[in-house]
């Protein structure tokens, strides 16, 4: 499994959501799409539009989740460093690892990070 998890301001638009994830490395490979479940809403139209499941997560599932990027805001929120890696991460399962730290898009309104399953 492969997993894009995405956090982003509200209002993030659908060209920000889609460079947060071409920055991060592209939904080439990418079998399903994860955020809070707050934020579903939001991430639900490039679901659509990659035909890909979408996971929605409660806060409490990224709780504890190290990442490779500290955000003091969103550990003080969510405590996690990062809600699009620790989104990724937790989907992905037991062993899952990240591709890389989150991406940012370049309006600043989304970020994104790909994670890969143990399987």
């Amino acid at each position: 499994m492969i997993v894009a998890g995405f956090g982003f301001r509200s209002g993030a638009t659908l060209a920000a959501l889609q460079d947060a994830l071409a920055r991060a490395g592209g939904p080439d490979g990418v079998t399903h799409l994860a955020t809070l479940a707050a934020k579903a809403a939001g991430l639900r139209p490039l679901a659509q539009m990659l035909e890909l499941p979408l996971v929605a997560l409660e806060p409490d599932g990224l709780r504890g989740i190290p990442t490779l990027t500290r955000s003091e805001r969103v550990q003080a929120l969510f405590g996690t460093g990062s809600v699009a890696e620790a989104a990724a991460l937790a989907v992905a399962g037991p062993g899952a690892r990240l591709r890389g730290s989150r991406a940012v898009s370049s309006d600043g309104t989304a970020t994104a990070a790909i994670a890969e399953g143990a399987e």
